[in-house]
């Protein structure tokens, strides 16, 4: 979905949820080992909720209780560290669509309506990755346990 309404030109890296925006890189190591004990549980359920409309984009409205406790256990151990945007309340979606005009952003948004929803979402990993000032860098994932 995410390729079909994605300006190819910065859609850079796959769907994802965003646990956290920034964390200092002086805590890779430390967050991998985190990021590899949270992976040691099955996969968090998670289900996609509704449209979530982005002003010049689109995303899909995630819920999950099993990926919120993830992340929350995550926040509290690095609080200190966490930016305003990531102690802030996390709103889990998938961005299918941004940086676009108004009127094309609508115009998926009436398509998508039509999508029967809740509808489940499958959470297969979590992964790392590093911002090199325009591209994005995959460091490692972590599958759950099945």
């Amino acid at each position: 979905m995410r390729r079909d309404h994605y300006p190819p030109e910065r859609n850079r890296v796959p769907a994802h949820l965003t646990l956290f925006h920034h964390l200092p890189p002086s805590i890779e190591r430390e967050l991998a080992a985190r990021l590899a004990d949270a992976a040691g549980a099955p996969p968090p359920r998670a289900t996609i909720a509704g449209l979530m409309d982005l002003g010049e984009g689109t995303a899909l409205r995630v819920e999950s209780s099993d990926l919120e406790a993830i992340r929350s256990d995550l926040a509290d151990a690095l609080h200190g560290l966490l930016t305003p945007q990531d102690r802030a309340p996390w709103r889990p979606h998938l961005t299918i669509q941004n940086k676009v005009t108004r009127r094309a952003a609508r115009d998926v948004q009436a398509r998508l309506a039509a999508m029967p929803m809740p509808r489940a979402l499958a959470i297969r990993a979590l992964a790392l990755w590093r911002y090199q000032g325009g591209p994005w860098e995959p460091l490692r994932s972590w599958p759950f346990r099945r």
